[in-house]
């Protein structure tokens, strides 16, 4: 059974940073492409970042440059480094899980994350 479990929102100023956490059980194995997506009130759930068991990567445009995903396979956990906050940024991340065989998407219940001054 697969479960996430998101850390580390917040609130934060324009500029500042923030890192979440998003510990998974059940994900074990290549099959699982991880990811972060951001939902902010009245739009759509969109993608922030994935990455894949061996470390690719992919980013929105939005957020390029500005984020860092990366995960720790031994500890079952992946994170989102989040610099040069804006307030456009703010929104409810989600933690994702992607079985690449099945491709059923599992989701984390949400951590909010504000920028404002």
């Amino acid at each position: 059974q697969v479960q996430l479990v998101e850390f580390g929102g917040g609130l934060v100023q324009p500029g500042g940073s923030l890192r979440l956490s998003c510990a998974a059980s059940g994900v074990s194995g290549s099959i699982f492409r991880m990811g972060w997506y951001r939902q902010a009130p009245g739009k759509q759930r969109d993608l922030v970042a994935t990455i894949t068991f061996r470390g690719s990567t992919n980013y929105a445009d939005s957020v390029k440059g500005r984020f860092t995903i990366s995960r720790d396979n031994a500890k079952n956990t992946v994170y989102l480094q989040m610099d040069g906050l804006k307030p456009e940024d703010t929104a409810v991340y989600y933690c994702n899980a992607a079985n690449l065989v099945t491709t059923i998407n599992y989701w984390g219940q949400g951590t909010q994350v504000t920028v404002s001054s």
